[in-house]
């Protein structure tokens, strides 16, 4: 098998519409953009007009084994090359994806409704990123010599696990994508992506960008169902491990099925990330960071939203009025439209869950609704899946919209008092993904993230996730941390003990 030469023979399309008509009714297998086995497809659907943008092919078991067939024959090959020549072709793709960032860019606004100037070219750029960085790791697959006794020679390497299965969702596709399938690649792995039915085609086009310059085989990628093509992935007996990104319910399925085949996974299962605002944080900055803590220009469709905000009394009124204007300020619209803030909710479904929880809020004895922003007025608009931010007020803790996760725009503003309990009430969710404390003072921030139960806990900030931090939470939010060197190491590598008798 031989490796490809690097090639820009796939230009950038910026049309994304006629890009999800050429990617329409494909998989990617052994290199190759093929029909699914059955050559049926289903209708991914434009969330801001409500219109069909293209059909995806219908993966079902016969395409998960000719994928994982691919993924096996390649295998041999792909783990024979030296780990920085690994390491080489995947920074390469990374500069192909550079080269295709506004395209991949525009696609996935059109399909997840994430606007494209503040979310999805972001998301675009740290695809590539993601690809660049691993691409530098390959020379980090060390093992260890081990002082066991002076008569042999005792060492560990490091080795590939084989087939990795991963499952991606549709918030952030390319990035999550990316987080999985870059180290796992370097780490002498082959690939079977299952893509999220709501997001097909940006993570596919990346992959058929990638084919040019990986060896056939060695990265695949499915569309297609839960029921049809994840769980045969996960279930097959050649998949040597699963990385999941999704819902705890479907987490712990996957869990159950990788543990009867006693195989390694990865899950990342979402939150309910407090932020908490001490009473002297500046007001300010606060407000700001709930902004982007919150992704609201991502309609709240984010594991780690900032969806309980507790304020300290003295300041909860002021931050309350604040956050509200910087919302009210935000332009909702067409996410292809550069002036655009705040797309849509990616499918009618999750549009009707997130209403039913404003519903519920609205009906709340002492709560109050801030509905933020405005809807589009276009007429063209008018079938796409909008909703109004929403700020609820005089809500407790031990509510519904406090304990579960959300995805949408809406986010509980709870008044708090004591430390002691505030800290409390942060760590009372099954959660614990995500964290933000609020203050100027430098001991209560270190107790905080000390003392809060989270993956992640930040102090007067709210990034996003980036290659080169470790990304991952505790209790219901998940098993294992990615985007790190040490996430490749101990995710797609297993450890292998070598003794030389020299006597």
């Amino acid at each position: 098998m031989s490796i490809p030469t690097p090639t820009q023979g796939l230009a950038p399309q910026l049309d994304p519409y006629a890009l999800a008509a050429d990617l329409s009714g494909k998989h990617l297998i052994g290199g190759r953009l093929v029909a699914s086995a059955s050559g049926k497809t289903f209708d991914v659907i434009n969330p801001a007009k409500g219109e069909v943008m293209g059909r995806a092919a219908f993966g079902e078991a016969a395409d998960v084994d000719a994928a994982v067939a691919a993924a096996v024959e390649a295998g041999m090959m792909w783990k024979a090359l030296p780990a920085r020549e690994r390491g080489r072709l995947v920074a390469e793709c990374g500069r192909l994806l550079t080269a295709h960032t506004e395209e991949l860019a525009r696609l996935v606004a059109l399909e997840t409704g994430k606007a494209l100037r503040t979310e999805s070219r972001v998301e675009a750029g740290v695809l590539a990123d993601a690809f660049t960085f691993y691409g530098g790791l390959g020379g980090e697959l060390k093992g260890e010599t081990v002082p066991f006794n002076p008569k042999m020679l005792t060492l560990t390497v490091r080795e590939p696990l084989g087939v990795v299965g991963a499952i991606i969702p549709w918030n952030v596709p390319m990035m999550l994508m990316a987080l999985k399938i870059a180290p796992a690649l370097v780490a002498g792995n082959t690939v079977v992506v299952k893509s999220a039915e709501e997001a097909p085609f940006a993570v596919l086009r990346a992959c058929q960008i990638m084919a040019q310059v990986l060896p056939a085989g060695v990265l695949n990628i499915l569309s297609g169902f839960g029921p049809e093509c994840g769980a045969p992935l996960v279930a097959h007996p050649k998949v040597a491990k699963v990385t999941f990104t999704g819902s705890v319910e479907t987490g712990r399925i996957v869990s159950r099925t990788a543990a009867d085949k006693l195989i390694p996974v990865t899950l990342e299962l979402g939150g309910k990330s407090p932020m908490i605002v001490m009473g002297d944080a500046d007001l300010n900055q606060a407000v700001a960071g709930a902004i982007t803590g919150m992704r609201f220009t991502r309609q709240g469709q984010s594991c780690t939203a900032a969806s309980r905000i507790f304020v300290h009394d003295s300041l909860h009124d002021a931050f309350v009025t604040a956050l509200k204007a910087k919302v009210d300020a935000m332009v909702m619209g067409d996410p292809l439209d550069e002036t655009t803030d705040i797309g849509t909710i990616v499918s009618p479904q999750q549009f009707d869950r997130v209403q039913g929880y404003i519903a519920e809020g609205k009906r709340t004895p002492g709560a109050t609704a801030h509905e933020c922003s405005a809807l589009p007025t276009e007429a063209g608009l008018a079938k796409g899946l909008y909703v109004r931010p929403v700020i609820f007020t005089g809500m407790t803790n031990d509510s519904r919209l406090a304990r579960e996760e959300i995805f949408g725009p809406v986010t509980c503003v709870i008044r708090f008092t004591d430390y002691e309990d505030v800290i409390n009430q942060a760590n009372d969710s099954e959660f614990g993904l995500a964290a933000t404390i609020w203050t100027r003072d430098l001991k209560t921030a270190l107790d905080a993230t000390q003392r809060l139960q989270a993956g992640l806990v930040q102090v007067n900030q709210n990034l996003v996730v980036q290659p080169n931090l470790s990304y991952g939470g505790v209790k219901s939010s998940g098993l294992g941390k990615e985007a790190t060197l040490e996430a490749m190491l101990e995710h797609f590598t297993h450890k292998k003990t070598i003794m030389l008798n020299m006597a």
